[in-house]
C-alpha cells in the first residue's frame, strides 16, 4: 500500500490508531507490569521470604525490596515483630478481652487432673513471636493446631505432678516458668521458628459443688491470714521505730546524768584534796577560813534573816534581823 492508499484509508476511518502507537503502548504496559512485579514493600514489623520457582532463596528485611518479575520469584511477608497470643480454656469475643467459654472443646482443653487426683479447670495464654520465617513457612503444617497441642501437653504434665492446692495458690509462677522453658525446647527441637514470649496462667478453679466451696473457704482464709500479717507488719513498722527512739533517748539521758554525777564527784574530790593540802600546810588559817565560809553560807540563807534563840528562855526571842534595821 502506497502513501496515497494509506491516506485514503485514514480519510475513510478518521479514528484509526497507528500500529506503531499500539506497539508502543503494549511495550509501556509490559514495562509497567514488569516494574510492579519486581518491587514490593516489607513492613517494619515483617520479614519477607523469597521463593524462586517454589524453592527458598533468601530472607529480606523491612523496606522496598526487589524480586524477579512475572512470578519467577514470590515474596511471603511474615510478621516477625508481632507478639501473637493463643488462649486456652476461653476465647476473647471482643476487643476488651471479655472471655467466651462454654463450648465442649474449650472445656476439654482446660480440664486437667492434678497429682492428688483432683480435677481442676485451668485457663492460660501463650504469647509468641516468629523468629525464623523460613522454618515457620516450611517446617510444620497446621501451625496453630500444633502449638495448641504442645502447650496442652506441657501444661497437663506440670499440673499432673502437683497437688491442687499448690496449683491454685503458691506455685503459679513456677508453673509458668517451667511451661515456657519446656515449650521452647520442644519448638526448637521441631525447628518451629518461634520464640515463646510468655506463658501466663489465668483463672484456676476447682470443679463446681462442695469441692469448689471448700477451696473458696481456703482462699478466703488465706486472704484473711495475709491481711492480718500485713496489719501486724504495719503495726510493727509503726511501733518499733518509736520504741527504739524512746529507748535511745532514755539511754542518752542516763549517760548524760552519769557523766554529770561523775564530773560533780570528781570536782568535789578535787576540791577536798585542795582543802586537805591547804590544811596540812596551815591548819589554823585553813580552819578559820572554813569556819568563816560556813558561817557566811549560814547567814546568807533565807534572804540574810537571822533569829537568835536564848536556850534559857521558853520562847523564841528575835534580837536582831541581820537583813534590816534593829
Amino acid at each position: 500500500m502506497d502513501d496515497r492508499d494509506e491516506r485514503v484509508v485514514r480519510s475513510a476511518n478518521p479514528f484509526s490508531i497507528s500500529p506503531k502507537i499500539i506497539i508502543a503502548l503494549v511495550v509501556l504496559v509490559l514495562i509497567a507490569i514488569t516494574a510492579l512485579s519486581c518491587f514490593f514493600v516489607v513492613d517494619q514489623t515483617e520479614q519477607a521470604v523469597i521463593l524462586r520457582m517454589g524453592q527458598y532463596q533468601r530472607t529480606v528485611g523491612p523496606g522496598l525490596q526487589t524480586k524477579m518479575p512475572f512470578g519467577i520469584e514470590k515474596a511471603y511477608n511474615i510478621p516477625t515483630q508481632v507478639v501473637q497470643t493463643l488462649t486456652f480454656g476461653y476465647r476473647a469475643n471482643d476487643a476488651s478481652g471479655t472471655s467466651l467459654k462454654g463450648a465442649t472443646s474449650l472445656q476439654n482443653e482446660s480440664l486437667m487432673l492434678t497429682g492428688d487426683l483432683n480435677i481442676v479447670d485451668v485457663e492460660w495464654i501463650v504469647q509468641y513471636k516468629i523468629n525464623d520465617p523460613k522454618n515457620w513457612l516450611f517446617k510444620v503444617q497446621n501451625r496453630e493446631t500444633t502449638i495448641r497441642d504442645i502447650s496442652q501437653s506441657v501444661m497437663n504434665e506440670l499440673v499432673g505432678d502437683l497437688p491442687i492446692l499448690s496449683v491454685m495458690t503458691n506455685l503459679r509462677t513456677q508453673i509458668e516458668i517451667e511451661a515456657q522453658e519446656k515449650m521452647q525446647k520442644i519448638f526448637d527441637r521441631y525447628e518451629f521458628g518461634i520464640q515463646i514470649v510468655t506463658v501466663k496462667l489465668q483463672n484456676i478453679v476447682p470443679p463446681k459443688g462442695s469441692v469448689q466451696d471448700a477451696f473458696e473457704d481456703v482462699n478466703k482464709a488465706i486472704q484473711d491470714m495475709n491481711r492480718l500479717i500485713n496489719e501486724g507488719k504495719e503495726y510493727y513498722n509503726k511501733e518499733i521505730p518509736s520504741a527504739q527512739g524512746e529507748s535511745s533517748k532514755m539511754i542518752l539521758q542516763a549517760k548524760g546524768y552519769a557523766a554529770e554525777r561523775v564530773n560533780e564527784a570528781r570536782g568535789d574530790a578535787d576540791r577536798f584534796d585542795s582543802v586537805r593540802e591547804a590544811y596540812e600546810e596551815s591548819p589554823d588559817i585553813t580552819k578559820t577560813r572554813l569556819y568563816l565560809e560556813t558561817m557566811n553560807e549560814v547567814l546568807t540563807e533565807d534572804g540574810g534573816k537571822l533569829t537568835i534563840i536564848d536556850s534559857k528562855l521558853e520562847n523564841f526571842l528575835p534580837v536582831k534581823n541581820m537583813g534590816g534595821a534593829l
